[in-house]
């Protein structure tokens, strides 16, 4: 399997203990909590977006396809992916991997929106991102 885009980024964590629901693995609001650590740290990575910054990201669509129960003990592996990228958006996508064996446990995808934070409208994708971007 894989994802639209340019890989621009991957982390590796583990799946916490506390991460697994009743039904004795990963609760899939988790699977998007791993979606969002990867986007945060590739945008801290390029210094934009901070909390800090007159401008930053906001989520306006958000999609998970689960392929494969993930359950503790696990390390993953997180592969985010730039695409598509228009005057205030970018399309990002993520392939959530075993980290041993590859195997793909989940898709995901968000829009991003940038957002000047005073004003409460969208801004400018900055242009570090849009030149990662695929198309």
């Amino acid at each position: 399997m894989s994802a639209p885009g340019n890989l621009v980024s991957t982390l590796e964590t583990p799946l916490r203990w506390g991460d697994m629901d009743a039904y004795g693995h990963a609760n899939n609001t988790v699977y998007f909590r791993f979606f969002e650590e990867a986007r945060i740290t590739w945008f801290s990575s390029l210094n934009v977006g901070g909390p800090e910054e007159p401008t930053g990201p906001v989520i306006i669509k958000t999609s998970a396809t689960f392929l494969k129960e993930l359950t503790h003990p696990a390390s993953i592996i997180v592969e985010t992916y730039a695409d598509r990228a228009g005057n205030t958006s970018l399309d990002t996508y993520y392939l959530l991997k075993d980290a041993k064996t590859g195997e793909v446990y989940s898709e995901g995808y968000a829009k991003v929106v940038w957002v000047d934070r005073t004003a409460r409208t969208s801004t400018a994708l900055p242009d570090t991102l849009r030149q990662l971007a695929a198309r």
